[in-house]
């Protein structure tokens, strides 16, 4: 039997076969077709292509190379379409096409499946070549090399440039299909301005870093000196940098303007901001943080990265001083942790790291007592977000909660409103053998319900504790803030009710019928032993009823239950049977 690489290797062979009956394509030249096949498809899986007609994979292929013909330097060519036979003279078995064309640069792949998936566009097939090409002064193409010699180096008219065929859902709509070029289009330049301006931001990080150790502000020599650590952390690659700018904070009658300054925007920020008189007006609760004589400013921004992966971005401001000690702005970085930045110890964390410290001192724990190291525990696994977020004031309480928590068989929701109301965070913690997928649906209806969200995100945690920890993250209407008011609970044992197994309601029901003693015997021994049918067609106290029966039934002190089976007589007493 042929392997897969053989096998493909014969298909592409019939495509090079078909290409050179044919003249007038537009394609690659003869004595290239063989070359720019095998390297166009050298990184596709077999099951991509495998049921493929020979047209299809030549027609792709020479779609894309005619597609890329003309580019100028610092552009990208986006086309979305659906290729038929009749129309094209090749078809994506049915799917629509999109071709991307552009410089070779990180993250391409990522944010533009990215974007498609936002829109609800399943992506079926990827191809990703990336090949030098040559091109004159116009951007059209000269030559395309089809290997990784690293030619770019001996001209200066060669770049490594990546092509992009990633087959979607069909649409045949042309206004759709407009929208789907227009959008990916933006998502490229945003990945190319951050990617050109990537090494600017790191500087200008460090640069602060400087600024501050020369010249610091009236702060606590600790919190400036945990500041700096934190900004020299980021730019040591944990910290994706995808856009910077200035802000002067002015005031305008009673209105806190936060305007940004011409000229300074990196990346995504680069196009200087709306400078219309309204433009920057703080609303009333952000206005009442913005003067609040501290360094750092560390949140989640409102809106999600376009580059990278589809995550709301990291936002981390630093605050600037005037001679007399008043805030005067802030210089914003916007960006996303990188994944290091989640596994790191919080000890190695600056900021974090001294949060940690904190926790410990007001719960009056030693570090290396039991109970420091319990509480270190709960920190390490505490989500690292929302460590980065939450004030030390709101930390302490929670962690010292969860940590009574954790051995308990029990359902506990912490909820933490945002500095600016943008959103909810909700961290449930609930015995780990009650979490399943229908669990979390069902809490995150109820959370979505209770607190007036519109959407809602998140993350799941499940490790030898004996409780699973989900963290959501709930979002009002774009525009509003969330509520101001509600029963944490009230919510909680809401929560709880929709947590609970039919084990959970049998326990309960043993041991009301019988008293804790006996109750916690019974249910001890047979919580485990009903079968799903029995579970599907009785509720959990009529199972508590059945055990006196069942005992009955037993009668020798000996005999165990191992399980009970539903009988098709209608009577209570034959509805069980009983086998030893």
């Amino acid at each position: 039997m042929r392997s897969p690489e053989e096998q493909k290797a014969d298909l592409i062979g019939r495509a090079c076969q078909l290409a050179m009956g044919r003249k007038g394509t537009g394609g690659p030249p003869a004595d290239l077709v063989q070359d720019f096949l095998t390297y166009y498809y050298r990184h596709v899986s077999l099951d991509d292509i495998a049921n493929r007609a020979d047209v299809d994979i030549y027609g792709a292929a020479v779609s894309q190379y005619k597609m890329a013909g003309l580019r100028p330097q610092g552009t990208a060519n986006v086309r979305a379409f659906t290729p038929t036979v009749s129309e094209h003279g090749w078809a994506a078995e049915g799917h629509t096409v999109v071709e991307v064309v552009t410089d070779d640069m990180p993250f391409l792949v990522d944010s533009v499946t990215m974007e498609l998936s936002r829109q609800g566009r399943d992506v079926h097939v990827v191809v990703h070549p990336q090949l030098f090409v040559q091109r004159d002064l116009t951007g059209a193409i000269i030559e395309v090399f089809c290997n990784d010699l690293g030619k770019q180096d001996e001209s200066h008219d060669i770049f490594r440039e990546s092509w992009m065929h990633i087959e979607i859902d069909r649409e045949t709509e042309p206004s759709e299909l407009e929208a789907v070029t227009a959008s990916l289009q933006k998502v490229l330049v945003d990945v190319r301005e951050a990617v050109e301006d990537w090494e600017r931001m790191q500087a200008q990080a460090l640069a602060i870093v400087d600024e501050l150790g020369k010249y610091p502000p009236p702060l606590p020599a600790d919190e400036v000196e945990e500041g700096r650590a934190l900004l020299r952390w980021l730019a040591e690659e944990h910290f994706t940098f995808l856009g910077y700018r200035e802000y002067r904070l002015e005031t305008s009658g009673d209105d806190e303007i936060l305007r940004a300054v011409p000229g300074t925007g990196f990346g995504i920020l680069r196009t200087d901001q709306n400078m219309s008189a309204d433009a920057g007006k703080l609303p009333p609760i952000v206005r009442a943080k913005a003067r609040e004589k501290t360094l750092l400013v560390l949140a989640k921004a409102n809106s999600k990265a376009t580059v990278h992966r589809p995550a709301y971005l990291d936002y981390v401001g630093i605050k600037t001083f005037d001679e007399s000690g008043e805030v005067v702005g802030e210089r914003r970085f916007l960006g996303l942790f990188s994944s290091s930045a989640y596994t790191e110890s919080l000890t190695r964390i600056p900021v974090v790291r001294q949060k940690a410290r904190e926790v410990l001192e007001q719960s009056g724990f030693d570090p290396m007592s039991h109970s420091g190291k319990a509480m270190m525990d709960v920190l390490e696994t505490y989500p690292r977000d929302e460590l980065f977020q939450t004030p030390l004031e709101e930390l302490v309480p929670i962690a010292q909660s969860v940590l009574t928590t954790r051995e308990r068989r029990q359902l506990r929701l912490f909820v933490r409103r945002d500095t600016y109301g943008r959103y909810l965070s909700c961290l449930v913690y609930l015995p780990r053998d009650r979490y399943n997928t229908t669990v979390r649906e069902r809490i995150s209806k109820l959370l979505l319900d209770h607190l007036d969200g519109d959407s809602i995100e998140y993350t799941a945690r499940v490790s030898e504790s004996l409780l699973a920890q989900l963290h959501f993250v709930v979002r009002p209407k774009p525009g509003e803030i969330v509520v101001d008011f509600f029963e944490v609970a009230a919510l909680e044992k809401r929560l709880a009710e929709a947590a609970r197994s039919w084990q959970d309601d049998f326990t309960s029901s043993v041991l009301n019928e019988y008293g804790e003693e006996e109750g916690t015997r019974l249910a001890r021994q047979y919580s485990e032993a009903f079968p799903e049918a029995y579970k599907e067609d009785y509720a959990p106290r009529t199972g508590a009823v059945d055990l006196g029966r069942l005992e009955t039934i037993e009668g020798d002190e000996g005999m165990s239950l191992s399980f009970y089976q539903p009988m098709d007589a209608g009577s209570d007493e034959a509805r069980l049977k009983v086998f030893r």
